[in-house]
């Protein structure tokens, strides 16, 4: 198992191997709704680290947008303070589900550390 990067980062072992073995996939909705109650929208697993790669590139266009603040995604190399919750640094974040809804965008993002 060759490790995977997305966006320069290397995506968690687990994750990795999960793909590696086509077992990273959309596990339910009764299996979701136990561990993501909350989330009522329908969810994409992203298959593969590329489509994650172009999946994640919808963060740069929230994070460089200043009339997309309401999002709470911002550069942290471009910060001038920390980025700390509630914003996301997308440039250390990956999309690794997604909603196909089209009025709202809602993520799960994998963050490698």
């Amino acid at each position: 198992m060759a490790p995977s990067t997305v966006r320069g980062l290397a995506l968690p072992t687990r994750l990795t191997s999960l793909i590696d073995r086509g077992l990273w996939r959309h596990p339910g909705d009764a299996a979701l709704v136990e561990v993501i109650p909350w989330f009522e929208d329908p969810l994409h697993f992203v298959s593969d680290p590329e489509q994650m790669e172009f999946a994640s590139q919808s963060m740069d266009m929230f994070a460089d947008d200043p009339h997309c603040v309401f999002f709470r995604q911002a550069r942290g190399s471009r910060a001038t303070v920390p980025l700390e919750l509630p914003w996301l640094d997308v440039e250390q974040a990956v999309l690794i589900a997604i909603t196909w809804l089209v009025d709202a965008v809602a993520v799960l993002i994998c963050v490698p550390t």
